[in-house]
């Protein structure tokens, strides 16, 4: 099984997003059973707080339920525990690296490295715009689902 944890600032809009949505796509894949996927945070300041209203409204739209889920804060036994932790911006990798004692590993990513960019997951909690990150996490997922592919032979 391919455990995989998907990691914002505060496990409320970018995280549960690409959560979900991955979740959804190997689904549809016919690979649930070979996944498990979860989200969390790098800080404090949402935990326990359920998805934000923008995330549920882009994945109600596609079709896919959040309910249940609340913010919680990623551990040092994540890194033991997951095969893959993926950050969506440079300041969660940099919080995940601190949290989790480093990468000796190489488990983290970024999640626009699986679409071939270098470039951050647009944080809708800034700009209200829940489609520009649902973009990238749809274009991130699709990446990472055909590396796991390649590299699991799934």
């Amino acid at each position: 099984m391919v455990k995989i944890l998907f990691i914002c600032h505060g496990n409320i809009c970018r995280s549960p997003m690409a959560q979900f949505y991955f979740a959804d796509l190997v689904a549809k894949n016919g690979l649930a059973d070979r996944f498990y996927i979860d989200s969390a945070a790098t800080s404090y300041e949402e935990i326990g707080n359920p998805v934000h209203p923008g995330t549920r409204r882009k994945l109600q739209a596609a079709g896919i339920s959040c309910a249940g889920k609340t913010a919680r804060r990623m551990t040092r036994e994540d890194y033991r525990e997951f095969d893959y932790l993926i950050g969506m911006d440079r300041w969660n990798i940099r919080n995940m690296q601190q949290i989790c004692g480093g990468d000796p590993e190489k488990k983290i990513y970024k999640m626009m490295e699986f679409a071939g960019s270098d470039r951050d997951v647009a944080d809708p909690w800034y700009t209200g715009n829940f489609d520009a990150t649902w973009r990238d996490i749809t274009e991130g997922c699709a990446g990472l689902l055909e590396f796991l592919k390649r590299k699991c032979e799934l």
